[in-house]
């Protein structure tokens, strides 16, 4: 019986541990973009702005590399072009999508 607690201790304390992870994930993949619908092209930029944004930051999860990458924009005027092409895609997306706000 002596041995066992310490068993259903850890047991106890890894099933609540995955429950936050659970719940964390959760939190991070609330809906950021629940339409391409919105009321003005401003809009509509800041939106594809934060769809490259959100598309960077999965696909590259580590902060420091991400950091490390920003600082080459500022040495290297082509890559910040190259972002610059994919929020024209993203907003060309979401002017289709908003009939160009006619």
């Amino acid at each position: 019986m002596t041995k066992l607690l310490p068993i259903l201790v850890l047991f106890a304390s890894l099933s609540l541990s995955g429950f936050a992870i659970a719940d964390d994930m959760k939190a991070k993949s609330t809906d950021y973009m629940p339409s391409l619908i919105t009321a003005t092209p401003l809009e509509g930029r800041q939106l594809a702005i934060l769809m490259v944004r959100k598309t960077v930051g999965a696909i590259q999860r580590d902060d420091k590399i991400k950091h490390a990458v920003r600082d080459n924009y500022e040495d290297d005027p082509m890559m910040l072009m190259r972002a610059v092409e994919l929020v024209n895609a993203e907003f060309a997306i979401i002017a289709i999508a908003n009939d160009y706000w006619r």
